[in-house]
């Protein structure tokens, strides 16, 4: 049976870059994603960039599943989003607690993520199906396993239908979580992020901000190839395409992929898999 994918979006800032993302997009649709999620900025122009893309996939005839963090916000300001994604027929959301953005003083009318799905359901009920986040190497910011383990739990009490997970590469560290999230009796699908590998450097970068682990064999094996992109770009791949197996082997329901907006290595990966129309 062929399993089910996911692929994030973030939205373009020039219309160079929206050009660039239909053109991605319509590639990457020949897979047959469930939907494509698109990440969402706190800023004014940045969250209209992120309705502009959502509505457009949504109008080509996709599944959109808009980012929605709430941090900074009002519960009218969320009131208002959430009736603008109704009326455009989207029934996916991914909800976050989203980071201040700069120079932001007050954290708005909710602190934490599970504060936002509460809020959600309590608007629109069973309206929109709700993907939350996971943390397969604990949150950066989480005072311990068993903090980041508690605040998952109060997501999922408060009406999340399913979770996606931060990009890893430690296969162990999802089984753990997702043995240890079943064990506290969460019972929802918790989908893998899948991060392919186009640039160490912008990899590293990335991982260092959010946490991610690099492991030593892999970080070593990347820094041996310098500037070799092709070697750089065949590992990666190599290394993906084999979390991917495994993950699907020991049951993961699915695989999210944060396409950064490009086909290729997305579309190869699930061609390797098997994944293919």
């Amino acid at each position: 049976m062929k399993p089910e994918i996911s692929i994030e979006f973030f939205p373009p800032t020039t219309a160079e870059g929206a050009d660039k993302l239909r053109a991605t997009r319509d590639r990457l649709a020949a897979l047959k994603p469930s939907f494509f999620s698109v990440t969402y900025g706190a800023g004014g122009s940045t969250r209209e960039r992120t309705f502009a893309t959502v509505k457009e996939i949504a109008a080509a005839g996709f599944e959109a599943a808009p980012h929605l963090s709430c941090i900074g916000s009002t519960r009218d300001s969320i009131r208002e989003i959430l009736q603008e994604y109704a009326d455009a027929g989207i029934r996916r959301i991914v909800a976050l607690r989203g980071d201040l953005p700069s120079g932001a003083g007050a954290a708005g009318e909710f602190r934490y993520a599970n504060e936002l799905v509460e809020f959600i359901r309590a608007e629109t009920g069973e309206r929109f199906r709700i993907e939350v986040a996971a943390y397969p190497e604990w949150h950066p910011q989480a005072k311990s396993p068993r903090d980041d383990l508690a605040a998952f739990k109060r997501k999922v009490d408060a009406g999340a239908n399913s979770a996606i997970t931060q990009y890893f590469y430690n296969l162990d560290a999802y089984l753990y979580f997702v043995d240890a999230v079943r064990k506290i009796g969460i019972d929802v699908p918790i989908v893998p992020g899948i991060m392919p590998i186009g640039s160490f450097s912008k990899l590293a970068r990335f991982s260092d901000a959010c946490g991610a682990e690099i492991p030593r064999w892999m970080r070593k094996t990347f820094e041996s190839y310098g500037d070799d992109t092709d070697s750089i770009r065949a590992f990666g791949l190599d290394v993906v395409t084999r979390l991917c197996e495994k993950l699907l082997a020991e049951g993961a329901p699915g695989l999210h992929f944060y396409s950064m907006n490009m086909a290729g290595p997305t579309t190869e990966i699930c061609r390797r898999l098997g994944i293919t129309t």
